[in-house]
C-alpha cells in the first residue's frame, strides 16, 4: 500500500510546474512529482471524438503551436464561450489524433523565459496519460500522489453532446480508478457539474470553485443577471448551504490575503452578517465549521502575481517576498495550496511549521 505522507496543507502542482516547463506537459507533471507536490492539476476539456485532454481552455492559440500550423488555418474560427466571443482554434473542432500532432507551448512565456524556452517540445497529453503518469510515480516512491481534476465550461460542451462527467468516468473506468477513488478530487466553477458527478456515482472529493467576481455560468444560462452570486457562496450561510452538497471550496487568494496590506481582513462588519462574504481566516474558519475544506488559488512567486505589500523593485517578471505571502496565506489554517512552483510550496510550509 502507497503511504499518504503529505502534510497540510497540501501542495498543489497547478497543471504541473509552469513556473519550470510549459503547462500540461508530461516533462512538467514529472518535475511537479519531482519536487514534491502532494497532488497535480489538470484542466480538463473535450475533443470532438469525446477525448478529454489537458489545456487550460479549449481555445488553445496561446498553448499550443496550432497557429504555425497551415493545415489547421481553416479551423480558426469565433464563437460564444460562457458568454463571452472568443476568436481563435477550439478543442472540439479537432479529433484527439489532430491535437496530438500539435506541441504545447507556455502560456505565461513573456514572464517566465525559462519555461517558454522549452516551448515546441512537448505534445499535448489526454487525462488517460495523465493518470497513467500517476500511477507510475506512486508505484515508484511508494507514495500517495492525488488528483485534482478541473473541468473547465461544462455548460459549453455539454451544449455540443460533450458531456464532461460522462467522459471522465469513462476515462476513470477504463484507466482502473475506481469511481470512489480518495486519490480524486473534482473541481468546478459550476455547482452544477459537481452535482452531476455525484450522480454519474464518482465519489471522490467534490470542489466548488469561487471568482473574485460574477457568477457561476451554469446558472446564468439559467437565470441571467438574477443568477446567485459567487460571493454568495462563501458567505457563512452559504458555506452551511454546502455542507452536504460538496466537500470544500476553492478561492483566489485575494479571498485570503488583502491586496493593500497583505494582511488577512477581519473587519467585524463581515463577521456580524451571516450573508456577507467572509475574507482571511474567517472564510477558512466557516468553511471549517460547516465540515468544508478550503484551496486556494494560485500562489506564484513574481512579482505580477504577488499582493502589493510582497513586490521587490517594479520588474514584473522579479521575484518578491513570496516566502512571506506564501505563509501568510497558510497561515489561515486552509487544506491547499495551487503552487506553480511545487518547491516553493513545500518551503513555505515547512517554514511555517518550522516558524
Amino acid at each position: 500500500m502507497w503511504r499518504d505522507l503529505a502534510e497540510r496543507p497540501l501542495v498543489i502542482g497547478h497543471r504541473g510546474a509552469p513556473g519550470y516547463r510549459p503547462e500540461h506537459t508530461e516533462a512538467g507533471y514529472r518535475v511537479a512529482f519531482a519536487l514534491g507536490a502532494d497532488a497535480v492539476e489538470p484542466d480538463l476539456v473535450a475533443t470532438r471524438d469525446g477525448v478529454l485532454v489537458l489545456r487550460h481552455e479549449n481555445e488553445i492559440s496561446g498553448t499550443t503551436d496550432v497557429a504555425d500550423r497551415p493545415e489547421f488555418a481553416s479551423r480558426r474560427t469565433t464563437r460564444e464561450v460562457d458568454g463571452n466571443p472568443l476568436t481563435g482554434w477550439f478543442t472540439e473542432d479537432f479529433t484527439w489524433d489532430e491535437l496530438a500532432t500539435l506541441r504545447a507551448t507556455e502560456r505565461l512565456g513573456a514572464l517566465r523565459q525559462h519555461s517558454a524556452s522549452f516551448d515546441g517540445r512537448y505534445p499535448l497529453l489526454r487525462l488517460r496519460d495523465l493518470l497513467d503518469l500517476i500511477e507510475a510515480e506512486s508505484e515508484e516512491a511508494r507514495r500517495v500522489i492525488r488528483l485534482v481534476a478541473e473541468f473547465k465550461h461544462a455548460t459549453h460542451f455539454a451544449a455540443l453532446g460533450l458531456p464532461l462527467e460522462e467522459l471522465f468516468a469513462a476515462e476513470l473506468a477504463a484507466a482502473g480508478w475506481g469511481h470512489g477513488d480518495d486519490r480524486i478530487v473534482s473541481e468546478s466553477f459550476e455547482p452544477g457539474l459537481l452535482d452531476r458527478l455525484a450522480a454519474a456515482g464518482i465519489r471522490g472529493r467534490r470542489v466548488l470553485l469561487v471568482e473574485d467576481v460574477g457568477a457561476p455560468y451554469d446558472l446564468v444560462a439559467v437565470d441571467g443577471s438574477a443568477a446567485r452570486r459567487y460571493d454568495s457562496f462563501v458567505s457563512e450561510r452559504g458555506l452551511l448551504g454546502l455542507a452536504g452538497r460538496v466537500d470544500g471550496v476553492s478561492v483566489g487568494k485575494r479571498r485570503l490575503v488583502d491586496d493593500a496590506t497583505g494582511s488577512e481582513d477581519d473587519a467585524p462588519v463581515r463577521r456580524a452578517r451571516r450573508d456577507a462574504p467572509l475574507r482571511g481566516s474567517d472564510l477558512v474558519d466557516a468553511a471549517h465549521a460547516a465540515g468544508l475544506s478550503v484551496l486556494t488559488w494560485t500562489l506564484r512567486p513574481e512579482n505580477r502575481f504577488l499582493a502589493r505589500p510582497f513586490r521587490r523593485g517594479t520588474a514584473r517578471a522579479a521575484w518578491g517576498d513570496w516566502m512571506g505571502e506564501f505563509t501568510r496565506i497558510m497561515d489561515t489554517g486552509l487544506d491547499g495550496v495551487f503552487v506553480d512552483h511545487p518547491d516553493l510550496g513545500v518551503e513555505a510550509r515547512r517554514a511555517l511549521a518550522e516558524g
